[in-house]
């Protein structure tokens, strides 16, 4: 008996369609842009920083004391106000996202579901113009409640802002700009749940609760940590909405209620920059750079989350 030869690897390649070896090009070139894209960005803005890392204020009019004491309270109240919005978005957007998929109606369910997605479409200087012009003042009577009988507590004491622009609004701002991205998520990834893991858990008696906090909420835990993570990273690049938003004062502080606010380096790029020039130039964009790689090492952190929950599927 004769057997045939499978036929080369050479041969094979070429006997690809022109439309395929177009199509695999093409997507290797956009596949590589991005990487380009960020090397790009990334050179260009570590190139302009390197003049100002040294800088004082006798070079930079925007410097009182050198380049770190200038960008650190920037960069905590990057942090802070990032994590105040998440603090309020997760919750909230989890409870939307498992009411769409697992308690409303599906005619209801599908109308909230459109909302979302439009809210998420909304530009941010609306909802800048909401929380300077709506938001805020509403506010300022919750803020004045919680200094009266929340006072000992060192983030609700101090002198309350009357136009409630603070830290705490900036925040609120935020998370309801996260909400839609996070939601959005949320709700694919719980639309994933094998039906078998629910209906398993429903026949051993679980209320639909208990169903959702064995079945649901675990399966959905990776995806729940990327909605966070690009939650944040939106939150962090905020520019707009926290400068019209915010009452800032470039100070490392606590307090929520005050008009001692820290701002933040989006928005204090936003408001600094039509007027900087020379030296100043290169500070602002070292301040970005920082940014650049808090929000990279923020991805990344949630890539390493996610990665270690890779194995688990439906099927296991």
């Amino acid at each position: 008996m004769t057997t045939t030869s499978a036929p080369p690897a050479q041969k094979i390649a070429a006997k690809q369609r022109p439309g395929d070896i177009w199509f695999s090009g093409t997507a290797v070139f956009a596949g590589s842009m991005i990487v380009v894209t960020l090397a790009a960005v990334a050179i260009f803005l570590i190139v302009q920083s390197i003049p100002a890392l040294g800088l004082t204020s006798a070079d930079a009019s925007l410097l009182t004391t050198n380049f770190w004491d200038y960008v650190l309270p920037l960069l905590f109240g990057t942090i802070w106000a990032a994590f105040l919005a998440l603090l309020v978005a997760v919750p909230l957007s989890l409870g939307i996202a498992l009411f769409i998929t697992h308690y409303a109606p599906r005619r209801l369910a599908q109308g909230l579901g459109y909302i979302v997605d439009l809210l998420a479409a909304v530009p941010s200087v609306v909802f800048g113009l909401w929380g300077i012009l709506v938001f805020a003042p509403s506010v300022v009577p919750t803020y004045k409640w919680l200094n009266e009988y929340l006072g000992w507590i060192p983030l609700f004491s101090g002198q309350v802002l009357n136009s409630g622009r603070t830290i705490l609004t900036a925040a609120l701002v935020l998370a309801v700009m996260v909400v839609p991205i996070i939601t959005a998520i949320c709700r694919e990834i719980f639309l994933q749940t094998p039906r078998l893991h629910e209906e398993a858990a429903l026949a051993l008696g679980a209320t639909r609760w208990e169903m959702i906090r064995m079945a649901v909420l675990p399966f959905g835990r990776s995806g729940i940590v990327s909605a966070a993570m690009l939650g944040l990273g939106r939150a962090l690049g905020e520019t707009m909405a926290v400068a019209m938003v915010l009452s800032a004062t470039n100070v490392v502080t606590l307090g929520l209620l005050t008009s001692q606010n820290p701002s933040t380096i989006a928005a204090n790029i936003a408001l600094t920059f039509p007027e900087a020039y020379r030296l100043n130039i290169n500070v602002l964009i070292a301040t970005g750079l920082i940014l650049f790689v808090v929000t990279f090492a923020v991805n990344a952190l949630a890539r390493w989350i996610v990665s270690r929950r890779k194995e688990f599927s439906g099927a296991n």
